[in-house]
C-alpha cells in the first residue's frame, strides 16, 4: 500500500485537529489558546490541500467551517 503526498498532508491535518481537540479535552489545552486555533487551522488548510486531490463535498464544507472558526477565533485572540 503505497500513500500519495496527499495523503499524508490530509492525515497530519487530520491528526493535528485531532490532537488539538484530545488535548483540550484533557484540559492541557484551552479552546481560546493561542497553539489549540493555530493547530485548527494548519490542521483544516492541511486538509483542504488534500481535498483538493481527492476532492469529496462534505469534507471540503466541514473544513471551511473549521478555517472560518479558526479565524473568528484568531481575530478574538488578538484583540484580547
Amino acid at each position: 500500500m503505497s500513500f500519495s503526498l496527499f495523503d499524508i498532508i490530509g492525515v497530519t491535518g487530520t491528526c493535528l485537529i485531532a490532537l488539538a481537540y484530545f488535548l483540550q479535552q484533557l484540559g492541557k489545552m484551552r479552546g481560546d489558546d493561542l497553539s489549540y486555533l493555530l493547530m485548527n487551522l494548519a490542521g483544516a488548510i492541511l486538509l483542504m490541500i488534500s481535498l483538493c486531490i481527492n476532492f469529496n463535498l462534505a469534507s471540503f464544507l466541514m473544513e471551511i467551517f473549521w478555517i472560518i472558526a479558526s479565524v473568528i477565533g484568531l481575530r478574538n485572540y488578538f484583540k484580547r
